[in-house]
């Protein structure tokens, strides 16, 4: 009988039926195995998401949105329930990106949430400005109010202060009272910014000036003297009495209104408790000051001041106002200012350079 394989197939056949078989075990080992957990958790992260008809987008608080608005924001039940958590845990939203430091709440989805986010006023940080748009609900426009009588709750409804700063505004009203955009600016919650936005709005009361036994004697009064005087605020206490340095003391009352930071209104109140005692200013030795003490009075403009110093090097000096006024270094206006601070002393020597 013919042999139906030759001895190169049969061993052939050998060789190939165990590979085969350590093929088949591997295939067998390696194939992963069915994980019905994951396989549920999947089925339910599906199941936990909202139909897209049922997504209503529309503004919304993360502080205060319900388990209910979250859903419909499109928020799976594990996002909605992450949040209110994470909200248990005393965590605020206080800016619409703190929703990121949620955990489960993703990139995406914040991205998707960003333009409906409204934090309300009770946790939103207060602007630093004057910022009509940065708290919401939008505040109401400011009308005309006056600060003796304004609440606190006006001023949060504006949005010119938070709530924690229009209580200590109100406080520190009280107390100092406000009869001025100066004496508002000294509170030290309201900034430049806000002060700027209120001022077309501020109606200030009338100050009735405390009666006064004697008159403010403005050339020797120190600061806390000028401070008691009505219409001299706490800032311009100051610039009088740098003015006042300057100009060597006041001969008239009325010079007080070239005083910077003096308003017309105060100026007129001031008028009325002052007087000056022109004895009491300080001279200056044309022929002999320095340039350095010729150039700090105000009544002499740096013109006048080159003229002066190149004229007197020349001349040696002076004997009279009159004298200047024909040499054209003072016109006779300049010369009407500046002659009560004037001495002419003798010129004969040589004069300082």
């Amino acid at each position: 009988m013919p042999r139906l394989f030759s001895d190169r197939e049969i061993r052939a056949v050998v060789i190939f039926l165990p590979l085969a078989a350590l093929v088949i075990a591997a295939v067998v080992l390696v194939r992963p195995k069915a994980d019905p957990e994951a396989a549920r958790k999947v089925e339910r992260e599906f199941e936990s998401r909202p139909a897209a008809d049922s997504i209503r987008m529309r503004h919304f608080d993360p502080n205060t949105a319900t388990f209910d608005e979250l859903r419909a924001l499109g928020l799976t039940k594990y996002q909605a329930v992450s949040l209110i958590k994470y909200r248990a845990a005393g965590k605020v939203f206080r800016i619409p990106e703190d929703l990121t430091l949620c955990y489960g709440i993703d990139d995406s989805l914040y991205r998707r949430l960003a333009p409906w986010i409204r934090i309300g006023r009770r946790y939103a940080i207060a602007p630093q400005e004057f910022r009509s748009g940065r708290i919401v609900p939008e505040p109401m426009p400011a009308v005309p109010f006056r600060i003796d009588t304004v609440t606190a709750r006006y001023l949060r409804a504006i949005g010119a202060l938070s709530r924690r700063q229009a209580e200590v505004f109100i406080r520190w009203r009280d107390l100092h009272g406000i009869y001025d955009m100066e004496e508002l600016r000294e509170c030290y919650v309201v900034n430049d910014s806000v002060a700027s936005a209120l001022e077309p709005y501020v109606i200030f009361p009338e100050r009735k000036p405390h009666p006064i036994e004697q008159p403010v004697e403005i050339n020797s009064a120190d600061s806390a003297t000028l401070r008691s005087v009505v219409g001299i605020g706490e800032k311009t206490v100051g610039t009088i009495l740098r003015y006042r340095q300057r100009l060597g003391g006041f001969v008239r009352v009325e010079q007080l209104a070239e005083v910077p930071g003096v308003t017309e209104s105060n100026y007129e109140k001031i008028l009325k408790q002052i007087y000056c005692d022109s004895c009491k200013i300080r001279k200056i030795d044309i022929n002999f000051a320095s340039p350095k003490t010729l150039g700090s009075h105000p009544y002499i403009a740096p013109r006048t001041l080159r003229k002066l110093l190149r004229q007197r090097q020349l001349k040696g000096g002076w004997s009279t106002a009159e004298e200047m006024i024909e040499q054209n270094i003072l016109t006779r206006e300049e010369a009407a200012r500046l002659a009560p601070y004037l001495q002419f002393g003798s010129h004969s020597g040589t004069a300082d350079k």
